[in-house]
């Protein structure tokens, strides 16, 4: 039940004594929450905010940056050789490949080899029934004894009628027909002795050898099956693994670094790699170019040889072909980590006598593998290694000691031409452009 006392804004009756005075709201002041806050933010960016510049000459840096000298590793700028390389995508191809066919009809006899075996030339691979082809050269045979008797039966009667011609005891009419009946039992003698031959090549090919060296591949036929010699199935696959080619295709643009030396005389080598172009698997030589250029592609076939001793290349595989194109003598060489780039090209840092380094262009050259060749540095500079992304023009740096990396930590080996990484915890990314740590004070100006 609603009484007057609850309801402060009720009308209260005449002659009633007036109650106590009812306080008036006051309004929240928000704006001066809003002054404060904007005066923390503000404090906040004024204590993150660069107060000064490094000075990069005397390496001194002042309160609120990163360290003021940079430890990196160093390499010497040498001179040696370096390979001119060229890569290609390849598939391996085999020398020789010969699908083994029968040349005559009849019933497998014997299959005389496994799958996968290597076999050499001349060793046994099918037999057929030559039984009906042996019939068939003895008849031959036969035939031939026979004619042969008959043709000296002739020339038994030539030399008969021969004298009795010289007495004139016979006309010549009848020495002319006998001279002829010996041609034709020469002939008939001849044409028998071809086809004993040919009854004897067919039994020859009852038994099917090995035509070459190689590889062979899964059996296609077992024994008891008919083949003929219109079959378009094999009998086996041989190929040719040692040696072994691969075939690949430069673009036309390359070939005036390649043909050259090629016609030259000089034996070009050809590397052969796995598709992650980490494994080498085989080196060979260039074999030879193809004759014409493939109008589609703008390429050109060329061949290279492998003996491929331990078998590591198969037919058809792919492969990463590398070409060395020639040799560049007395190059300058630097690792190839420490070639930096910038938009105005690319450049490396050099350690002068006062400990700083300066960022000086150099050409790029030729690359192989952590070695690249450059132009415009002279041998025996000494330059940086590594850290590069706390390094500008002029800024103060310290070299490591032999074995040792940034805060003390051991180093390993590297592969950059005897460069040693640190082996520890990395130091933190800088934050802040131009090489710049954030500030603890930054970090600790948060409002309470």
């Amino acid at each position: 039940m609603n009484t007057p006392e609850s309801k402060p804004n009720a009308v209260k009756p005449e002659g009633s004594p007036p109650g106590p005075a009812q306080p008036v709201p006051r309004k929240p002041r928000y704006w001066i929450w809003v002054i404060v806050g904007c005066v923390v933010i503000l404090g906040i960016v004024a204590a993150a905010w660069p107060r000064g510049q490094t000075d990069a000459q005397s390496g001194q840096g002042k309160r609120g940056f990163g360290p003021s000298v940079v430890p990196v590793a160093t390499a010497v700028v040498r001179q040696g050789d370096i390979k001119v390389y060229k890569e290609f995508l390849g598939i391996v191809t085999p020398v020789y490949t010969v699908m083994v066919k029968s040349r005559v009809d009849g019933q497998l006899m014997s299959v005389n080899y496994t799958e996968g075996q290597m076999v050499h030339e001349g060793d046994s691979l099918v037999e057929i029934d030559p039984r009906p082809f042996q019939a068939a050269r003895d008849q031959m045979e036969g035939q031939l004894l026979r004619d042969q008797a008959l043709l000296t039966n002739a020339n038994i009667d030539l030399e008969r009628y021969t004298v009795a011609f010289k007495s004139n005891a016979i006309p010549e009419q009848l020495l002319a027909t006998q001279k002829a009946v010996v041609h034709q039992f020469e002939g008939t003698v001849k044409l028998d002795q071809g086809q004993l031959s040919n009854a004897a090549v067919q039994l020859a090919y009852c038994h099917i050898t090995a035509p070459i060296s190689g590889r062979v591949g899964l059996r296609l036929v077992d024994p008891g099956n008919i083949v003929h010699a219109t079959d378009t199935t094999n009998l086996a696959l041989i190929t040719q693994l040692q040696p072994i080619t691969v075939i690949f295709s430069p673009a036309e643009d390359a070939l005036p670094e390649i043909l050259p030396e090629f016609y030259q005389g000089k034996k070009l080598v050809v590397e052969a790699y796995d598709r992650e172009f980490t494994n080498k698997l085989a080196t060979g030589t260039l074999l030879a170019p193809d004759n014409q250029i493939d109008t589609g592609t703008a390429t050109l076939r060329l061949k290279g040889l492998f003996s491929n001793e331990d078998n590591s290349l198969l037919v058809g595989q792919f492969v990463n072909v590398r070409l060395l194109v020639r040799t560049v003598n007395r190059a300058t060489l630097v690792p190839t980590s420490a070639v930096q780039r910038s938009p105005e090209g690319t450049f490396v840092y050099v350690v002068q006598t006062n400990q700083t380094v300066a960022m000086h262009p150099v050409k790029q050259g030729p690359t192989e593998g952590d070695t690249t060749a450059v132009e415009g540095v002279e041998p025996g500079t000494v330059i940086a290694a590594d850290n590069f992304n706390r390094l500008l023009d002029g800024i103060k740096v310290t070299v490591n000691k032999p074995g040792e990396g940034p805060g003390g930590h051991p180093l390993r080996a590297s592969s950059t031409n005897g460069v040693k990484v640190a082996a520890g915890k990395p130091e933190e990314e800088p934050k802040q452009g131009h090489g710049k740590k954030r500030t603890s004070a930054a970090k600790d100006a948060t409002p309470q």
